[in-house]
């Protein structure tokens, strides 16, 4: 689907090899209906020639700040207000950095202060530049205040070395456009409430049981539930470091009592429920003092089953579960939609190459009462979308 014509889109364009790439993203969005307007820093122009980007667009490329050769209006602000969205490719470490920063020292930064619409970087660097702990930082603040980033992946970089710090490929740049303008508010005005990654259960004072879950699924969820308009109410287990918008409402757990206690409080807030968390099955006696016998036996009850509890109390809410499997995934997937009076399971067949924990893509099967649906591997983020469409279906 093209939603970009008619669109404006604003391209940053800095000092890095990388943007000969950026020629294709600026010929594609013209030939897909879009109008595009080039900022180059000087840097970039070592690169790539101006008259190259204005040849492609068919407008003038924008370099110098205080350029006399326009028509008279202050530039960098009239091209904030017709932007529908900007695409910084490549970004560098330095205009990164001018950016988190709030720098404003050329007509680039400029520009994009004045924006009030979405804004994609693409960053594009040494691997050791952006792994970085400043770069990160950075990247990270950039993104807490609503920008996105998009990465390359890894590969042999102009300096030699190979790693990751490779820009995007321009197919999957003009794809996250896309996606910027074909966003979904089907979401509006509901409550959307997911359980995400691990708990744990301690042993003793230094120990624990817990599972191999990252927390990305139910993250991803939650993140294409608020960009459709849902209100989220973010029941956080052990994850990694994701970025939460600022409007979640978020509750912090470590064992599944605590996820248990928190799911109470607040399921009957919300009309979909998406337990994507992997809580500890069972519970121990805790041992008051650490555990230094050669060999031990851990006596294991089941835990608070906090799916179960959903689906007996779930009322005219939607409530969506996830099965990860290892052998008879379908009839196994089949039992807990049963068990748990679910609407929708996620199956997971975790032997799969790039499915289950701690991946950042999945195979997934979804199954209903009246239909079971098996998909091809996808980001968590797409598979996200295709659980809250089939969701919303029901």
């Amino acid at each position: 689907m093209n939603s970009l014509k008619g669109k404006t889109v604003l391209i940053g364009v800095t000092g890095g090899i990388a943007a000969y790439k950026t020629c294709s993203v600026v010929s594609a969005l013209v030939k897909l209906g879009a109008t595009c307007h080039v900022m180059m820093t000087k840097n970039a122009t070592k690169f790539v020639a101006p008259l190259s980007f204005e040849t492609l667009s068919r407008n003038r490329v924008t370099v110098d700040t205080f350029d006399r050769d326009f028509t008279w209006e202050v530039e960098h602000v009239s091209l904030a207000k017709k932007a529908d969205a900007v695409l910084i490719a490549p970004a560098t470490a330095n205009v990164i950095a001018k950016l988190a920063a709030g720098i404003c020292d050329d007509f680039l930064t400029t520009t994009v202060l004045a924006c009030t619409c979405p804004i994609i970087i693409a960053p594009a660097m040494n691997t050791a530049m952006l792994e970085n702990p400043v770069t990160w930082l950075n990247i990270d603040t950039l993104v807490s205040r609503g920008m996105m980033a998009v990465f390359g992946g890894e590969g042999r970089l102009a300096c030699g070395d190979t790693g990751a710090g490779r820009m995007a490929e321009p197919d999957a740049l003009i794809e996250e456009l896309n996606k910027l303008f074909s966003k979904k508010s089907d979401l509006a005005g509901k409550t959307v409430l997911v359980t995400s990654g691990a708990t744990r259960t301690p042993i003793d004072p230094v120990r624990f049981l817990t599972n191999r879950s990252s927390g990305k699924m139910g993250y991803n969820v939650a993140l294409a539930a608020h960009e459709r308009g849902a209100k989220v109410i973010y029941v956080k287990g052990i994850t990694d470091d994701f970025v939460i918008p600022p409007e979640w409402s978020v509750y912090s757990v470590t064992t599944t009592a605590e996820l248990m206690g928190a799911v109470k409080d607040n399921y009957e807030l919300a009309d979909i429920i998406v337990a994507a968390a992997a809580p500890c099955d069972y519970e121990v006696e805790l041992s008051p003092e650490k555990i230094k016998a050669d060999t031990t036996t851990l006596t294991l009850t089941k835990a608070a089953d906090v799916a179960a509890f959903v689906g007996k109390n779930k009322g005219n809410r939607k409530l969506v579960v996830f099965a990860a499997e290892t052998n008879d995934c379908e009839k196994n997937a089949l039992d807990k939609l049963k068990k748990k009076n679910a609407d929708l399971v996620v199956l997971n067949d975790v032997t799969k190459e790039g499915a289950g924990f701690d991946t950042d893509t999945n195979i997934a099967t979804l199954i209903t009462k009246k239909s079971v649906e098996p998909l091809s591997i996808m980001s968590k983020r797409d598979l996200a979308d295709k659980i809250l469409d089939k969701t919303l279906e029901l």
